[in-house]
């Protein structure tokens, strides 16, 4: 007689690493002092610096993280400077 067959336990899920909520300010250059915070309950998303004050603000849905608040403001930066650029 033979043996029954076990089944094979599943292999353990890899964690994801967190990622930043603190970055560089890109008009002071001043790094880490930049944080970005999400408010759910009124779907804003918030980018600050603490050295020069600076922020940007945008509309948030629940997929997105402070990365993305942060990348939203560095593209809006460029965005303005290139309609600088071609209307000088």
């Amino acid at each position: 007689m033979g043996k029954r067959k076990s089944r094979a336990k599943p292999p353990p899920k890899k964690r994801m690493d967190k990622l930043d909520t603190v970055f560089s300010c890109p008009f002071c250059n001043h790094g880490t002092s930049v944080e970005c915070r999400i408010d759910m309950k009124n779907l804003i998303g918030e980018a600050v610096c603490r050295i020069c004050q600076e922020s940007f603000s945008t509309s948030v849905t629940a997929l997105i993280e402070p990365i993305d608040i942060y990348s939203e403001w560095i593209d809006e930066c460029e965005r303005v400077n290139n309609l600088e650029d071609e209307g000088a």
